[in-house]
């Protein structure tokens, strides 16, 4: 959070949520991303990194571990105080305003090998040749007895 507002800004501050961020580029033709001012209606931060009680003496820090279902993308990271109604009264982001700095990407992990998409072709493909070569040779087979 800010440390330049005058004393006693943050007495409303009861909790900060910290949350991975989809960055701009990473939103392009990608409705399920879009920021909306309607922070209801936001779907930038979709990932919840971590939940705190709001701590003003000390500066706070963390590890977190990226999480499997966090897909590839441009990311930045918000944080955002909550009062003790539960409504967000503030944010600060580790970018600036039009969020062209201090992005980082994400490789995502799809769980897939190369190894197992060329299995899958091999057997895809075996399975249609066969469906056809049972058909030739079912009609050829109905051919032979309906000429007897």
């Amino acid at each position: 959070m800010n440390q330049s507002f005058p004393v006693g800004t943050d007495e409303a501050y009861k909790q900060v949520k910290v949350k991975l961020c989809y960055a701009p580029i990473s939103q392009q033709d990608r409705a399920w991303r879009k920021t909306n001012d309607d922070l209801s209606k936001d779907k930038t931060c979709q990932f919840q990194i971590i939940v705190r009680p709001y701590n003003s003496s000390s500066q706070q820090s963390f590890d977190w571990m990226i999480e499997r279902d966090v897909p590839t993308a441009t990311y930045f990271v918000r944080a955002y105080a909550y009062n003790s109604d539960g409504r967000e009264v503030a944010f600060g982001q580790s970018t600036d305003g039009q969020k062209k700095t201090n992005l980082f990407d994400i490789q995502g992990i799809s769980g897939r090998h190369a190894s197992l998409d060329v299995a899958a072709g091999c057997f895809s493909a075996f399975s249609v040749l066969s469906l056809f070569g049972f058909l030739f040779l079912e009609k050829r087979k109905a051919k032979t007895s309906q000429k007897s």
